[in-house]
């Protein structure tokens, strides 16, 4: 397996490493001398050294990259250690268990909600050292997988060498790792064919606060579909590194697509546009992409102003594309058929991310937000939440497009973007991002939406977090005190830290 240097965010902070500030506070958690004696003699990579602090403090948080600009991260490790085995990873948990030093893990970074961020300080952990494919069953379509492989790594090498696909293609596939997929319950680009990584992820292996290392799922022998009670795997998706540190995991696997179809269609509403997916998905089929952009999207993104554009794709067996597509066709009825070069558009350009430096370094506040709604209030949810964005005095971009769709509801991907009347206010910035995130989360919480689709909470969705579960937030934070009971892993994240949630 070949392995990529890891990309950083795209705009490098604008001060010598020894100078770099911190926007949140980590000097209350100081690593001691007897500790870092400790870690030295578990870990073979242990780093202090101010470039490495730097570019383990920070993730693609886009307010945070505005930060970068001023010479500042959003918090400093006090520490950088790479474990390069499951055992390693044990030994500084039970280290930093012990003495009481926070543990934030990360593999590369791509998040954008702050959840890779060493809020509190201590031990920034990369796992990127935890690479490569473990083992590949054919027959019984799994492969098991070292948490810090890079995605496209692992989608490389199962094409290559085994004609086997994962089929998770988030935008981020070049940087992301496998158990930052997993940890964040993440959605790739496919994923009305070939689920959420939660319906991909058929075990796990994780290390917990104190060191001990669990197997769960088929990885701990259980058999597909077990009946022994509650999935211990779907515990730790999407815990954020909260409850335990992934090592491994078992991915769900399949034949490397034959062939794939694409097309295309206008609508005149979005509304429209809407219903001819939500009829196409309760007929059953489930074409790979099937992606709505509203009329400013579609004017933005592909120069089409005629309508809300639908792009598809599928890929697979030839019977089962054909199928697919061809209940896809007879739905969009009240739409128009176009060519398929927007399809062609939008493949070629789906991971492409280079415009965001020069919009931050414009001094534009911008951000993208992803929620899912029951396909009853979608509409709902989506002119709520753009008329509150519009609403805010220094808006210039409020749009959405709907990117990920199910028989029960889709995924909302909201882009919004505002300048103030001097763009190097950093004060007025910091203010207009946190009143559009609360204008999206307002309007999806109107309408019984959930609050995060894919990227996760991180940061800056953790103060919307209690409300959002109700009752289950009781249980997520005994699950958390029963799990990690000193508070060691990720600490701030997924709406666990009470009062200190959020940002």
């Amino acid at each position: 397996m070949v392995m990529r240097p890891r990309s950083r965010p795209p705009i490098e902070v604008s001060a010598p490493a020894a100078q770099v500030q911190a926007r949140f506070d980590t000097s209350r958690h100081e690593l001691s001398d007897a500790t870092a004696r400790r870690l030295r003699d578990a870990c073979a990579s242990v780093a202090t050294d101010p470039v490495a602090l730097v570019e383990a403090s920070r993730d693609w948080w886009p307010i945070g990259l505005r930060w970068a600009r001023a010479g500042m991260v959003p918090a400093l490790p006090h520490a950088v250690v790479r474990p390069s085995s499951a055992a390693e990873v044990a030994d500084v948990l039970r280290i930093c268990n012990d003495d009481l030093v926070p543990v934030t893990a990360a593999g590369g970074r791509s998040g954008v909600c702050g959840g890779a961020v060493p809020v509190r300080g201590g031990i920034a952990l990369d796992v990127r050292a935890l690479s490569g494919i473990v083992s590949v069953d054919d027959a019984s379509c799994l492969v098991e997988v070292r948490a810090g492989t890079v995605g496209i790594d692992l989608e490389e090498t199962l094409r290559g060498e085994h004609a086997l696909t994962v089929g998770h293609w988030p935008q981020s596939i070049e940087l992301s790792t496998v158990g930052g997929w997993i940890a964040c319950r993440a959605a790739g680009q496919y994923s009305t064919r070939y689920g959420k990584i939660e319906d991909i992820v058929a075990g796990v292996e994780v290390v917990l606060a104190g060191g001990r290392v669990v197997r769960t799922g088929s990885l701990a022998g259980a058999g597909p579909r077990a009946a022994t009670g509650p999935d211990l795997t779907q515990l730790f998706v999407g815990s954020e590194g909260t409850l335990g540190v992934l090592t491994s995991a078992l991915l769900r696997v399949h034949p490397q697509p034959r062939i794939d179809r694409r097309d295309a269609w206008t609508f005149r509403t979005f509304d429209d546009g809407l219903n001819a997916v939500r009829r196409t998905l309760r007929r059953g089929a489930t074409p790979a992409v099937v992606r709505l952009y509203d009329a400013e999207e579609s004017r933005r993104n592909f120069n089409h102003d005629a309508g809300n554009l639908l792009v598809a794709l599928d890929e697979g067996d030839d019977r089962i594309v054909d199928a697919a597509m061809t209940v896809l066709t007879e739905e969009c009825e009240a739409g128009e058929r176009l060519d398929r070069r927007f399809v062609d558009h939008w493949y070629e350009t789906r991971n492409d991310v280079s415009a965001l430096a020069n919009v931050v370094n414009m001094g534009v506040v911008v951000d993208t937000i992803e929620v899912a709604a029951p396909w009853r209030t979608l509409l709902s949810v989506y002119e709520e939440a753009t008329d509150r964005l519009r609403a805010i005095e220094g808006t210039i971009v409020a749009s959405a497009h709907q990117s990920h769709a199910y028989i029960d509801g889709a995924c909302l991907y909201f882009t919004f973007a505002g300048m103030g009347p001097d763009p190097t206010d950093d004060a007025w910035a910091e203010a207009y991002y946190r009143s559009a995130w609360d204008a999206v989360m307002r309007a999806t919480r109107n309408h019984g939406g959930s609050i995060s689709h894919h990227h996760g909470i991180g940061l800056v969705r953790g103060a919307y977090v209690a409300e959002a579960l109700g009752e289950g937030y009781a249980v997520l934070r005994s699950l958390k005190t029963a799990l990690d009971p000193n508070g060691i892993l990720n600490p701030g994240k997924l709406g666990l830290g009470g009062a200190e949630s959020g940002w």
